[in-house]
């Protein structure tokens, strides 16, 4: 059964919400999502760009409030 960790680098400036992402995913299991909450703009399109080209899948993201999401799943 897949798993959602949820990541809060809100007032973390690029890259530290890829840099949280990336450690996360070290750690968890192929199909696990994780999302990813930061007041960075660059978030938004930084992340879904790493996801791409190292071979994950973004699955939504957007903006909410005071704040953009992205929710990236595990692929290998």
């Amino acid at each position: 059964m897949s798993e959602r960790k949820v990541i809060d680098a809100r007032g973390s400036f690029c890259p530290g919400p890829l840099m949280e992402l990336i450690a996360a995913l070290k750690l968890m299991q192929v199909g696990d999502e994780v999302e990813i909450l930061s007041t960075d703009q660059g978030t938004a399109k930084d992340v879904p760009e790493w996801a791409a080209k190292v071979g994950h899948e973004t699955v939504d993201s957007g903006e909410k409030d005071d704040h953009w999401f992205v929710v990236v799943r595990k692929a290998k």
